[in-house]
């Protein structure tokens, strides 16, 4: 009978159940999805953000009776430069908390990434560094291509 002291266990949840180097990886997937998914949200309100300013700094120096239109929930509605800066500036400042707040957000994902990374024990080939000499040599053959390759190693 061959010894199993050699072997490390595999990692387990809070309840005690040993997870699969599949469900590791699903794991780690997941939260990279979702910290695209708060990035891109991020970008969107950033951009809504500087077409609010962008909009403010031109309608300032305009007239408060002059006409103007506003695209409101796909509608056009014709208002005056008067009724538009004020909702236009409480909207500037809603999307600068919302994007802070999301950056936020972001910010503890990654941290979130980087413990679930080191508590799983995840190398991302191309990223991390692994001193094998069957990697190196990978990494010769495969300069013209790179390439990251998540590996899971049990713990």
């Amino acid at each position: 009978m061959a010894s199993t002291d050699s072997k490390k266990p595999a990692p387990k949840t809070a309840k005690g159940k040993t997870l699969t180097t599949e469900e590791i990886y699903n794991g780690f997937q997941m939260l990279r999805n979702e910290q695209r998914n708060l990035a891109s949200k991020l970008s969107e309100v950033e951009m809504d953000l500087s077409e609010h300013k962008m909009v403010l700094e031109t309608l300032k120096d305009l007239d408060g009776d002059r006409k103007c239109y506003r695209l409101i929930g796909g509608i056009l509605c014709e208002k005056t430069v008067k009724e538009v800066i004020p909702s236009l500036t409480i909207n500037r400042d809603k999307l600068t908390g919302l994007a802070e707040t999301l950056n936020e957000q972001v910010m503890k994902k990654g941290t979130e990434i980087n413990e679930y990374k080191e508590k799983y024990n995840i190398r991302i080939r191309g990223q991390d560094e692994i001193p094998t000499a069957l990697n190196e040599e990978n990494d010769q053959k495969s300069e013209a291509q790179p390439r990251n390759v998540i590996m899971v190693n049990p713990i």
